[in-house]
């Protein structure tokens, strides 16, 4: 098939969304499929079948562009469109899918409501722009032939199928290399925004002065993160994707605080590591994180959160096996099964084995 991935979030930005794209796409080309990747444009340069679409900086949110049009005469002939977000580029993607009659398939990635408040400055606006927002997005993603969330939860109204991105869990494996064999190490990889309350890990840190904390990542509260960091706390730069095995086999147990997440890449691939995760008690990670691979903690609760990275230090549980449902052969297995069938008159989702409800040696 030849593939069309619309999204308004790509290279050289760094985010769960990038990550899976890119992961998506090598798979899929290894199982013999051509993929396009349509993104905004900006400081990456493109290698075959991306095809950026001009764009403009975003004063809102720095890192990432506001996309403007790319004529479809300009863009391949597809099979299928599979649009990541419900932005300019997805729109595009939607409107190619209609203009060119094929299936589309569009994937629930991250709920943008919630990234309102750091964008604009008054709490009630961005409250007021939340409640016009959703019923719009709503609509745009019943036009699709097949939506797909990570998770059961996908704050939609809209028919959906529980379909976990995935990780590679042939890259990520524990490795020999340690960078930190002679101290105990909490460690947090991911975005540094308002919703992955990383304030709380460092609140954490100075109830723990006896560990280290190392926090890598970028966004708009580095600055602050790093202004406010205890003596035994590190902020540190995106890793590049190669070192971060290393780092999650290195660190001996993984830290999140955030409440926006939509599956949490980066603790299953801490899990896929060997390395334990302590993460908040809210979704997802109350249908992800559980006795087989971690501890969860109310949010909020900086005691809570001690608890839960020491018992996480104190305890050993085989994380890997706890989630090798999330491996992304399986993933792959049934995005392909539902590209092929998203106009069949049945259920195209009737067949996926989306593996929920997760086992109960994962999850209470």
């Amino acid at each position: 098939m030849r593939i069309g991935f619309f999204t308004d979030s790509y290279f050289p930005g760094i985010d769960g969304v990038t990550y899976t794209i890119d992961l998506w796409r090598e798979e899929l080309e290894a199982k013999g499929h051509e993929v396009y990747v349509i993104y905004p444009d900006g400081d990456y340069e493109p290698d075959d079948r991306e095809i950026p679409v001009r764009s403009l900086p975003n004063p809102f949110y720095k890192g990432y562009r506001i996309p403007t049009y790319r004529r479809l005469s300009t863009l391949p002939t597809l099979d299928v469109v599979h649009c990541h977000g419900p932005a300019p580029v997805g729109m595009l993607g939607r409107y190619y899918a209609w203009k060119r009659d094929v299936p589309s398939v569009y994937t629930h990635h991250t709920p943008l409501e919630e990234y309102f408040h750091q964008s604009v400055g008054s709490e009630a606006a961005a409250t007021a722009l939340s409640r016009l927002y959703v019923p719009l997005e709503n609509a745009f993603l019943r036009t699709f032939d097949v939506v797909t969330a990570s998770t059961k939860r996908i704050d939609r109204d809209v028919e959906h199928v529980p379909l976990p991105v995935g990780i590679d869990m042939d890259f990520f494996e524990p490795t020999a290399e340690d960078w930190y064999p002679d101290r105990t190490v909490i460690g947090y990889s991911g975005r540094l925004s308002m919703e992955k309350n990383v304030e709380e890990i460092l609140r954490a840190a100075e109830s723990l002065p006896e560990y280290r904390f190392v926090v890598v990542g970028e966004g708009p509260r580095r600055e602050a993160l790093e202004r406010d960091a205890p003596e035994n706390a590190t902020v540190r730069d995106f890793l590049p994707r190669e070192d971060l095995p290393i780092f999650y086999s290195s660190i001996d147990a993984f830290v999140t605080a955030s409440t926006g997440d939509t599956l949490g890449l980066s603790t299953l691939e801490a899990n896929a590591c060997g390395t334990p995760v302590a993460a908040a008690d809210v979704p997802p990670f109350d249908q992800t994180i559980g006795p087989g691979n971690g501890e969860r903690f109310a949010s909020g609760d900086r005691e809570e959160l001690v608890e839960a990275v020491e018992t996480c230090l104190s305890t050993d549980r085989d994380t890997r096996a706890a989630i090798e449902r999330f491996d992304v052969d399986r993933t792959l297995e049934n995005l392909e099964h539902l590209y092929r069938n998203a106009r069949t008159p049945d259920d195209p989702a009737a067949t996926v084995d989306d593996g929920w409800p997760l086992s109960e040696d994962l999850v209470e």
